[in-house]
């Protein structure tokens, strides 16, 4: 696909060098998806960022990253949320279309159409996906860019409540302020801008004044990932496909009526709790 056609979709520029930590955009996030809290530990993970990982109750966090300069114990911080790319790979796998690239830019996920099988999860270079073990019925969840409130005109709730890493605007917007700011301040910044070409382009960008590398970015191809999705099923039978593709309708349909089922048995169950109780003489 042509780059131009993702000129104009919404996107986040995030400068590292001026994330304070402070986490306002975790708690923005959680309040906006009505997310509940976790009971997780301090340093139960990687370092001292808490929660520990993304998961379907967290869809950002700020990672954290301790470093020597100068002799002087520093951190640095960064938001780790969906890229929602271009080209996302998570949608190139997913047989129902349960994930679909907007116009607006983000990358979203239809309940209604999930089958399980969770193919999001493995395709995702990012790791951003994340499955509901919690439940019976479970979903995929993740980042949705706040789409419902970019549709409107607003910016993602995250954003909004930054004071001061987080710029939103159109990717080509966000990609000239990022060079503007690498050509004003060489000294300030490592001379990339991670996400202008990685996995094929996202929208969400990053600048910083260490090397991603060493930050924990993960290491992806230039090359859009739903290329590699295709090339590797030139190689599959095509009756394997069909096949595939038949379990996949048969899976989504027994993994609907089992969900409206379920509906439909909690239905009475809230009626009845609205009735009216009949006063006592």
């Amino acid at each position: 696909m042509s780059e131009n056609k993702f000129s104009q979709t919404s996107s986040f520029l995030i400068d590292m060098t001026k994330c304070t930590g402070c986490r306002g955009c975790q708690v923005a996030c959680k309040q906006w998806n009505e997310l509940r809290a976790e009971n997780t530990k301090f340093f139960d993970g990687e370092g001292y960022q808490n929660p520990p990982a993304m998961s379907e109750y967290t869809f950002t966090r700020i990672k954290f990253r301790d470093y020597q300069r100068h002799g002087q114990n520093e951190f640095a911080f960064y938001k780790e949320m969906c890229m929602h790319c271009n080209e996302p790979a998570c949608a190139s796998v997913c047989p129902v279309t349960a994930f679909y690239k907007t116009e607006e830019g983000p990358v979203v996920y239809r309940p209604e159409r999930c089958i399980g099988c969770r193919f999001c999860m493995i395709a995702c270079p990012f790791g951003v996906p994340k499955y509901e073990w919690s439940k019976g019925l479970p979903l995929v969840r993740k980042c949705t860019g706040c789409y419902s409130r970019v549709k409107e005109g607003l910016w993602p709730a995250c954003a909004t409540t930054c004071p001061t890493a987080i710029t939103y605007g159109t990717r080509d917007e966000m990609l000239a302020e990022a060079e503007r700011r690498l050509a004003r301040n060489p000294e300030r910044y490592i001379n990339k801008v991670y996400g202008k070409e990685d996995a094929g382009g996202t929208c969400v960008l990053y600048l910083s004044n260490l090397p991603f590398d060493e930050l924990g970015f993960k290491p992806v191809t230039f090359r859009p990932l739903p290329e590699y999705t295709w090339d590797a099923l030139r190689y599959v039978p095509g009756a394997f496909l069909t096949v595939g593709g038949g379990l996949s309708a048969l899976a989504w349909i027994t993994h609907r009526r089992e969900r409206l089922k379920k509906e439909q048995e909690v239905a009475p169950l809230e009626e009845t709790s609205k009735e009216p109780k009949e006063d006592q003489e």
